[in-house]
């Protein structure tokens, strides 16, 4: 048990540092450490995977918008997060438009939550606003890739098989989000 809380932990700080610094694969993390617990035969950790993952990116993520609130757009710029005034206009429309309904979606877009995060700040959402809508975004993110890992530990028989299987989806459907954002970029130019 010992162990299991121990991993849950490093779960939770990876996925939280991930969202902080967006280079860290934070979904294929919880995917493998759902393809692990589905392997280990006990269907409450696979639970306990979930909420790691959800509070993991929901503490990372409530860091992150505070870095964006009181930094602002110089903090913004000097970390290489704010790329592309256009879209984040666009973005801001959005979200003044329906808050709740961009907030959920973002989460679960690879490359997407940046830039709301980023918007979300800079547009003055409040606080309140934030900390309420991004809790279900955080907990279906986490459902999310935790079933990706299931269906990875459930095809492949040894635990090993399972998590390299769920990782490479992840990386995959990352990789062709963003070739096919570059492209979409590249044409309307």
């Amino acid at each position: 048990m010992t162990a299991t809380l121990g991993a849950l932990a490093w779960l939770f700080a990876v996925v939280c540092f991930g969202a902080i610094i967006p280079i860290v694969p934070t979904g294929a993390a919880v995917s493998g450490a759902t393809a692990l617990a589905f392997h280990e035969g006990r269907p409450v950790t696979m639970t306990f995977v979930v909420a790691a993952g959800a509070a993991g990116a929901y503490a990372g993520d409530l860091v992150m918008y505070a870095m964006c609130r009181f930094g602002g757009e110089q903090l913004a710029r000097r970390l290489r997060w704010l790329r592309d005034e256009e879209h984040l206009a666009a973005v801001k429309d959005r979200l003044k438009a329906r808050q709740v309904p961009v907030l959920l979606v973002s989460r679960l877009i690879p490359g997407g939550r940046v830039p709301v995060l980023l918007a979300a700040a800079f547009a003055g959402i409040s606080w309140d606003t934030f900390v309420v809508a991004n809790l279900p975004a955080c907990a279906l993110w986490s459902v999310v890739y935790a079933a990706i890992g299931l269906a990875g530990g459930s095809i492949f028989p040894r635990p090993w098989q399972g998590v390299l299987a769920a990782v490479v989806v992840i990386l995959v459907v990352n990789q062709t989000v963003t070739w096919w954002n570059k492209r979409r970029e590249t044409s309307s130019t």
